[in-house]
């Protein structure tokens, strides 16, 4: 004898079905949250790199504008 299958899921199959739909719909909100994350993370990367860069060349320009530092003269060592 063959055993028939009903055309109705068992509860506990429709159970594990729910299950599996629970954990793959929150797998993809957990993804496409890391996944801004990440580009919020990469944005404000770049914007502090900008930030960064302009200070230097702000630096740079104003090192270039000062006058060439004095070198100091050498002291002696007193005779004793």
């Amino acid at each position: 004898m063959s055993a028939k299958k009903s055309p109705e899921p068992s509860p506990e199959g429709f159970a594990r079905l729910n299950r599996q739909r629970l954990a793959a719909e929150e797998g993809a909100r957990a993804m496409a949250d890391a996944e801004k994350r990440a580009a919020d993370i990469r944005q404000n990367m770049a914007r502090l790199r900008e930030l960064r860069e302009a200070r230097e060349a702000d630096d740079a320009t104003l090192q270039a504008s000062l006058p060439a530092p004095i070198p100091a003269k050498r002291k002696r060592k007193p005779r004793q």
